[in-house]
């Protein structure tokens, strides 16, 4: 079992608030002890993360951002989840 020891204290600060509301941001936080919020990110960046961490040293920000966003859309439209056996978009498709 992991212990999550990120209680987020700058997310809840006066002047991030502030910041984000300038920005027409409305924030999503969940209560202390109720991490289901985050599940399918976290779920998400644990997948990149085992599927997709090339050496990024060498790399530019852009090189980066392009080659995250070809991995999103690999996992949207071609991963197949073990779950569903299914790519997201196709199980989507299903539910609607």
């Amino acid at each position: 079992m992991q212990d999550n020891s990120d209680q987020g204290a700058q997310y809840t600060s006066h002047e991030y608030h502030s910041y984000i509301e300038s920005c027409g941001i409305i924030a999503s936080m969940s209560r202390p002890g109720t991490p289901i919020d985050n599940a399918p990110i976290e779920s998400f960046f644990s997948t990149l993360k085992a599927e997709w961490l090339p050496d990024t040293s060498n790399m530019t920000i852009e090189e980066i951002a392009k080659d995250i966003d070809e991995y999103i859309e690999f996992y949207n439209n071609e991963r197949i989840q073990l779950r569903t056996k299914m790519s997201p978009f196709e199980y989507r498709q299903g539910a609607a």
